[in-house]
């Protein structure tokens, strides 16, 4: 596969006409800084938005759960109170 290719990059590699500027001396200048700073700027509120959104959705998954334990913990509740009173109504009928 490389003896295909070998010609072709060396004609392109021939035919490249040289840069007409000192590569050593191009600066992005105040634009480009601009550019970056902006990128830098909007990935650091991209990330600290996406904290704060994964934390609530954590502290309601949590909230969730308590409420879910709490409303079990009040049916269970509720079940053991009515159980003796059910029970209760049962033994005058059962002693007759």
């Amino acid at each position: 596969m490389n003896a295909v290719f070998a010609p072709v990059v060396t004609f392109v590699l021939s035919n490249t006409p040289p840069p007409e500027f000192n590569p050593d001396t191009v600066t992005p200048g105040p634009w480009g800084f601009f550019a970056i700073f902006f990128v830098a700027a909007v990935t650091l509120l991209l990330g600290m938005d996406l904290a704060r959104r994964i934390r609530r959705t954590n502290y309601r998954a949590d909230m969730q759960e308590r409420l879910q334990a709490e409303v079990a913990e009040r049916d269970a509740a509720a079940a053991a109170a009515a159980a003796p009173a059910a029970d209760a109504e049962k033994k005058p009928t059962e002693n007759l």
